[in-house]
C-alpha cells in the first residue's frame, strides 16, 4: 500500500469501544441461539418513562421539529438544562453555556477537542472510562494515566496528581461517581483536587452523568460548586442516558465558559449539526420533569448493588469492594491470574473474560479496557433474576474450573 492510501494517524490510533465490543459478542452469541447473560453495557434495563416517550410522539407531528434548528440545541432545552443543573447540583449557569450533543461521548470529544491538542498532556485517573483515553488521543494530546489504588477506593490523591504534573499538563479529567468502579469522591477530596487544579492553572473536564446514582450515606458533589473559582476553566459533561434510562435517544450536553461553548458549537456545526429534534424534545420532558422515575430506578439499583456485591464475594479467588455510586461493581481477579481455568492458564483478565464467556455464557468487560488489568467491570443495570443467575454461573464455573 502506498503512503497515500494509509489511514490518518489520529484515526488509526483510536481503539474500538471495549464495552460495546463485549456487548456485541454477547448479542451475536444470543442470536446464534446461546443463552448468554451480559454484564457488559452500562445501560439501564428500564423503559424510558412514558411521559418522555409521549413528548417525543407529539414532537414527531410538529412541522418545526422536522426541520433544521440551532446547532447548540433547542433554546427551551438549553434553558431547562441550566435550570436542572442549578436544581440538582447547585451550579448556576446560563443557557448560552450549554451545548446539546449527540450523547455523552460526543460531549467528551467536544470538550477535549476544545481545550487539548498537540504537545499537551491530559491527566486521566485510572480506572477510567475508555472513551476518555481515546478522545484525548484523538486530539493529539498525550494521556498521562494516574492510577487510583483499590485500598483508597480507586480514588486518586492530590499527591499523585502533583507527582504526574509537568509543564505540558493542561487538562484533568475528573469523574465522580465513577465508571467503571462506582467510586465517589468525598466533598473534601473534591475541594482539594479542585483547589489543586486551580493553583496549577489547569482545565478540568468533569463528568457528572451518574449524579443521581449514589447510595447509602454517600452524597454527590459538583466540582465547580465546591471550588467556584474553577468555574471559568471547568467543562461539565452530562446527559439523560443513565438517570432517565434514555441511552438510545442520544442526548448529552456540555456546560462550559462561553468561549468553550462557542468553540464546541462551531465544531458541532460541521460534524453533526444539532441533535435530532425529537430526541431533544424527549430530553426536555426528562430534565424539566420531576425525579420520581429516577428515584424508583435508584431504589432498584441500590437493591441490585447490595445483591451483586454479596454474590460476587462468593466467587472463589475473587474480592470485591462495595461501590458507592453508578451501577457497576469492579471485582479483583488478580489472584486468579497465573492459575488454570478449565485447563487453560490465565494470563490476563482479557483472556479470562473470553474464557468465562465461553464456559459460563456470561459476558463482562475486562479491566484492561479501563486501564486496570486484573479487574473486571460488571454492570448491574439488568433484571434481578438475570443478575443473580449470571453471578451464580460464575460461582459455579470458578468452583469447577479454577485450579
Amino acid at each position: 500500500m502506498t503512503t497515500r492510501l494509509t489511514l490518518a494517524p489520529r484515526v488509526d490510533a483510536v481503539s474500538a469501544s471495549a464495552t460495546l465490543a463485549v456487548d456485541g459478542k454477547a448479542k451475536r452469541m444470543r442470536a446464534a441461539g446461546m443463552d448468554v447473560i451480559g454484564f457488559g453495557a452500562g445501560e439501564p434495563d428500564f423503559p424510558t418513562p412514558e411521559h418522555i416517550v409521549e413528548a417525543a410522539r407529539q414532537a414527531c407531528g410538529e412541522l418545526a421539529m422536522q426541520k433544521y434548528g440551532p446547532t447548540a440545541g433547542l433554546p427551551a432545552l438549553r434553558e431547562a438544562i441550566a435550570a436542572k443543573t442549578l436544581r440538582d447540583s447547585g451550579y448556576a449557569v446560563t443557557a448560552e453555556q450549554v451545548v446539546v450533543t449527540n450523547g455523552g461521548k460526543h460531549a467528551v470529544f467536544a470538550a477535549l477537542a476544545a481545550v487539548a491538542g498537540e504537545g499537551d498532556e491530559v491527566l486521566l485517573p485510572a480506572p477510567y472510562w475508555n472513551t476518555y483515553e481515546e478522545a484525548a488521543k484523538y486530539t493529539g494530546a498525550t494521556v498521562v494515566v494516574v492510577p487510583g489504588a483499590e485500598e483508597n477506593g480507586f480514588r486518586v490523591t492530590v499527591e499523585q496528581l502533583e507527582a504526574a504534573l509537568t509543564p505540558r499538563t493542561k487538562v484533568l479529567a475528573f469523574v465522580s461517581p465513577s465508571n467503571p468502579t462506582g467510586s465517589v469522591y468525598s466533598q473534601q477530596e473534591i475541594k482539594d483536587i479542585g483547589s489543586w487544579a486551580l493553583a496549577n492553572d489547569l482545565w478540568v473536564v468533569t463528568d457528572e452523568i451518574y449524579e443521581h446514582l449514589v447510595y447509602g450515606e454517600t452524597a454527590f458533589h459538583s466540582l465547580p460548586v465546591e471550588v467556584p473559582e474553577l468555574a471559568e476553566r471547568t467543562i461539565v459533561v452530562n446527559g439523560v442516558a443513565k438517570s432517565f434510562s434514555m441511552t438510545g435517544w442520544r442526548v448529552g450536553w456540555l456546560i462550559g465558559p462561553p468561549r468553550v461553548a462557542d468553540a464546541a458549537e462551531r465544531l458541532q456545526s460541521h460534524l453533526t449539526s444539532h441533535v435530532a429534534h425529537v430526541s431533544q424534545r424527549a430530553a426536555l420532558a426528562a430534565v424539566s420533569g420531576g425525579l420520581d422515575d429516577t428515584r424508583r430506578m435508584h431504589a432498584a439499583f441500590q437493591r441490585r448493588r447490595d445483591t451483586i456485591h454479596s454474590l460476587m464475594t462468593q466467587v472463589p479467588g475473587v474480592t470485591c469492594r462495595l461501590p458507592e455510586g453508578a451501577f457497576y461493581v469492579f471485582p479483583s481477579f488478580r489472584s486468579v491470574i497465573g492459575r488454570s481455568f478449565f485447563g487453560t492458564r490465565v494470563e490476563s483478565t482479557l483472556q479470562l473474560a473470553d474464557l468465562v464467556l465461553d464456559r459460563a455464557r456470561v459476558a463482562f468487560v475486562p479491566g484492561e479496557a479501563f486501564g486496570a488489568p486484573g479487574y473486571g467491570r460488571f454492570s448491574y443495570a439488568l433484571a434481578d433474576d438475570l443478575m443473580v443467575e449470571g453471578v451464580q454461573r460464575i460461582i459455579d464455573a470458578f468452583g469447577r474450573g479454577l485450579e
